[in-house]
């Protein structure tokens, strides 16, 4: 009799604890497939992009990038965090033979389906040489620049972005403390993900160049910009 009690309740509990198995099993099935479309979320607001495109750099990303064009060339490196994003760039304006070293920080603050948009703050330094052999109005110096702008960027598909862009550059001079420099440019451009986390742009901006040389002797002209660039995701 002993021994019938014991085996029925040995198998009780080998029956219950298979139950008990069986229900762990079931309940880890919805949260597999809830980190599976966790990672697909992710991977959705990781839109493709590296020299301007997205506005903001998801969290933990970072990108390489170069462009060719006129009046300048330039390089930069952007690092991604969360809806903030760091910039460091090197620009070279081949009409002056001026170079500006400049760290930019922008912030995203309009996301609206395919739409987005984010306010841009940079400071950094500029030596020019004063070269005139293609800008006849151009003086020597080093300067300090402020350059606020704003990104938009549009996506409409799933590998290119319209982009708007607005630069507004300050140059305040360092070593000679009248000169000065404001431009303000507004235009556009396209960046297209080509594969293997490669992106190329084409972009334009047109409007006003004001400098002053000394104090009295102010001069305004058209402003303009055009750039071809390509760039890399590095994470």
């Amino acid at each position: 009799m002993t021994r019938s009690v014991s085996s029925w309740l040995l198998l009780s509990a080998m029956s219950l604890a298979s139950a008990s198995a069986a229900q762990e099993a079931t309940a880890g099935q919805p949260g597999e497939a809830g980190r599976v479309e966790q990672l697909s979320a992710a991977s959705e607001e990781n839109p493709h992009g590296a020299v301007i495109a997205p506005v903001t750099l998801p969290a933990g990303t970072t990108a390489l990038y170069g462009y060719a064009g006129a009046p300048e060339i330039g390089v930069g490196f952007r690092q991604g965090i969360s809806s903030v994003e760091l910039e460091a760039r090197a620009r070279l304006n081949w009409f002056q033979l001026s170079a500006a070293l400049e760290l930019v920080g922008r912030l995203k603050v309009l996301e609206r389906g395919s739409v987005s948009l984010a306010p841009t703050l940079g400071v950094g330094v500029v030596f020019n040489s004063g070269a005139t052999y293609m800008d006849d109005e151009n003086a020597s110096g080093v300067l300090l620049r402020l350059s606020p702008g704003l990104v938009a960027g549009w996506k409409v598909a799933e590998t290119v972005t319209v982009l708007g862009l607005v630069d507004l550059p300050l140059d305040i001079g360092i070593s000679k403390g009248e000169q000065r420099r404001f431009q303000a440019l507004g235009g556009g451009g396209v960046e297209v993900y080509l594969g293997s986390n490669v992106s190329v742009l084409l972009a334009g901006q047109l409007g006003s160049d004001t400098f002053r040389e000394r104090a009295g002797l102010t001069d305004t002209r058209l402003g303009w910009a055009l750039k071809a660039g390509l760039g890399a995701r590095l994470f």
